[in-house]
């Protein structure tokens, strides 16, 4: 347990997760599934002893009721489930994720996990930039990962999601950087933004290299064109200045008033989408099918209708044997491991009763972000308090995951998963890391 207590070793293996969490194609493309594993398996351990050594901090009935809630739900619809395999791989991967959530949240505090997420995604974005370059330079065509098998078409030819790099930097196309998706990649840009704009306002960085990083992951994010990323963007800058506002306002009142108009904002902002849905899609060059995922979510309705109200069984990631859902859904000739939806996900393997306990787990962290981020922080009893910078953190990050989940099933797997237990248990503690 010594080794614990050294701050390096600890925060190189936080970096590491990270890495891998935010990346996991870097490695399963390169080392293949099982030096991916490997290192999973490997930080989870880590994150064990993590819990184990820092016991006094933390109690199970003291962490989020709707988080336990939710995992516990996860882990019993091996129960009913249509693929009982497949759910104890899914568990598994979700109970891992979840440990090491609650693990950083304990053991780390706040301005460390910024100080981490601002390696990790430096390191991603940095390796991104000489990533494509190195194969629109040197290789000068696209790039498969190194190890996995491939089936062309009838013509010969690979379907584009198969390539880690389709060699498009320099021909206006979707650049998907060592995490092997633009859509992926725009988020890790996005998250990026955030960070490091956080990071340069509260002064943790000298201000000529916070620039140049934000720099990178705005040029990073342009190049990917993806879609739902503009729209978290509109909505993390949104979300910003309503933070602002509310902690500017005089009075209770006047923050009753602000969030009134906010409430009539976002109503006006769903009723502009509804109406102008094809115009909007069209400007951010959008196909109106979205790019088949109406397709992938009419046959994904269609399966969960069939168990509406405890769904087919926790699966996480759709494995690709498991019927029904290795016939699930197809795009570009590439099959679907995912509903393109988290929502739709929670719905097709928990049914009614996980949307809500899922639901109740994302509102109530939400809910906690909001305060954190809006409330002055009192560190002597009897003071009126100051605001923090880093506070706004939690909330940013919880804007970006949520509306990428309209599109992306992330929330529920990996980084998404991930990100959204470390706000919903570190929400609860105090910068110590002492659970109430």
């Amino acid at each position: 347990m010594r080794l614990l207590d050294s701050g390096r070793l600890r925060f190189g293996v936080l970096v590491l997760a990270l890495v891998t969490i935010l990346a996991g194609d870097l490695w399963r493309y390169s080392i293949t599934w099982y030096g991916f594993g490997a290192i999973v398996l490997a930080v989870s351990a880590f994150s064990a002893l993590l819990l184990v050594r820092y016991r006094d901090r933390w109690r199970i009935g003291a962490l989020p009721m709707p988080l336990l809630a939710f995992v516990a739900l996860t882990t019993i619809s091996i129960a009913w489930s249509a693929y009982p395999s497949s759910s104890a791989v899914g568990i598994v991967a979700t109970l891992l994720t979840a440990l090491s959530g609650v693990a950083f949240a304990v053991a780390f505090s706040w301005g460390e996990l910024l100080r981490a997420l601002g390696v990790a995604l430096r390191i991603i974005l940095g390796l991104s930039a000489v990533f494509e370059l190195f194969v629109a330079l040197v290789l000068r065509r696209p790039l498969l990962p190194f190890w996995s098998p491939y089936a062309a078409d009838d013509d010969g030819h690979l379907p584009k999601a198969l390539y880690w790099s389709r060699n498009v930097l320099f021909d206006d196309g979707k650049i998907q950087g060592v995490v092997g998706n633009s859509a992926l990649l725009g988020f890790v840009a996005l998250l990026a933004l955030i960070v490091f704009g956080v990071q340069l306002a509260a002064g943790r960085v000298k201000r000529g290299r916070g620039i140049a990083w934000i720099v990178l992951a705005a040029g990073i994010l342009f190049l990917t064109r993806s879609a739902t990323i503009t729209l978290a963007l509109v909505a993390v800058v949104a979300v910003t200045l309503a933070v602002a506002a509310v902690r500017s306002a005089p009075t209770g009142r006047v923050r009753a008033v602000l969030y009134g108009v906010f409430a009539l904002l976002a109503v006006a902002a769903v009723v502009v989408g509804a109406v102008a849905r094809d115009s909007i899609l069209g400007l951010l060059g959008k196909s109106p099918d979205l790019t088949g995922r109406t397709n992938i979510w009419d046959s994904v309705i269609g399966l969960a209708q069939e168990r509406p109200v405890f769904g087919w069984g926790w699966v996480s990631y759709w494995t690709p044997w498991a019927e029904p859902l290795n016939t699930l859904a197809f795009e570009g000739g590439v099959q679907q491991y995912q509903a393109h939806n988290a929502w739709l996900d929670v719905w097709l393997q928990l049914g009614i009763v996980g949307l809500v306990v899922f639901g109740a787990f994302v509102l109530s962290t939400v809910v906690r972000s909001w305060f954190f981020a809006v409330d002055r922080t009192i560190t002597v009893p009897g003071t009126r308090g100051s605001y923090s910078v880093e506070s706004v953190l939690p909330i940013l990050i919880l804007t970006a995951l949520l509306v990428q989940s309209l599109a992306e099933s992330r929330l529920i797997i990996e980084y998404g998963l991930l990100l959204l237990t470390i706000t919903a248990v570190k929400t609860r503690m105090g910068e110590r890391g002492t659970l109430p």
